[in-house]
């Protein structure tokens, strides 16, 4: 039986050699003072000052690191040993004081041990690598106070239908499939060269029916659900244009559904 936690965790530790050391995300930059978080998040999410966070999916942590400076105390959880440590290393030098735990998402009731949040963020590029939404969304559920709030923005789902190739978008791979996938990659979506010890990952397609049907049946009132025309890089190389906020969008199809976010509080 192929061990997919495993074998993506593996991945996620040789990008995060890569990311530690790319500009697409600059932690020199960030240590300096820049801010890590989209407009789209700090405007739909509000302010977080002294209240608790949750941030499943953490990577490295910078995001995670953004909500401490706001105020948040804040929790990060990642599958990457290697994301992780470099995470606790960015708190230290920063002089913050985050918590950082190595686990995966589906063992991560277990590590938080029954604490709840005032808030539960995670966003994109996070579902993915998540076979089964409903027990992600019992986790949220789960680490959310009454009356706490569940946030995340994320890559559209009908975006990764599509290939860019032949100077175009085609379409290559079903919107209704709960399949594995495996894909093999030589390098990160950063665009360094850097070649990855373990290129090969495994990956999941939720429709938008299926993420927030998650949410509803774990018990959260969905207080929106936003779709937009853009998203927060490059993700298909030669076809878009960065507009003056440092968003991407299609030079054509410019309408295409490419990011969304969910907002939904826990009665």
């Amino acid at each position: 039986m192929t061990d997919y936690r495993e074998i993506n965790r593996l991945n996620w530790n040789d990008r995060t050699a890569v990311h530690a050391k790319s500009a697409f995300y600059n932690v020199e930059a960030f240590v300096a003072g820049e801010g890590s978080l989209p407009e789209l998040d700090l405007t739909e999410l509000g302010s977080v000052a002294g209240r608790s966070m949750l941030h499943l999916q953490c990577h490295f942590g910078m995001d995670t690191l953004s909500w401490a400076r706001m105020g948040a105390r804040v929790t990060g959880v990642d599958i990457s040993d290697e994301a992780i440590a470099l995470a606790e290393s960015l708190n230290e030098r920063l002089g913050l004081d985050a918590r950082f735990l190595r686990s995966d998402l589906y063992d991560a009731a277990e590590a938080l041990q029954g604490e709840q949040f005032d808030i539960v963020y995670t966003s994109y590029g996070v579902l993915c690598w998540l076979p089964d939404l409903t027990r992600w969304a019992e986790l949220i559920g789960a680490s959310l106070k009454p009356g706490g709030t569940f946030y995340m923005a994320e890559l559209h789902p009908h975006a990764f239908i599509y290939e860019a190739a032949d100077g175009g978008l085609h379409i290559q791979y079903p919107y209704f499939d709960n399949e594995a996938k495996r894909y093999e990659s030589a390098t990160t979506y950063t665009g360094d060269e850097d070649k990855l010890n373990h290129p090969v990952t495994y990956q999941w397609q939720h429709t938008l029916g299926d993420i927030v049907s998650a949410l509803a049946g774990a018990g959260l009132t969905l207080e929106f659900v936003h779709e937009f025309p853009y998203t927060v890089y490059e993700m298909f190389p030669g076809l878009m244009l960065r507009d003056e906020k440092g968003r991407w969008r299609l030079k054509q199809n410019g309408n295409m559904p490419l990011l969304f976010s969910v907002k939904a509080t826990k009665r």
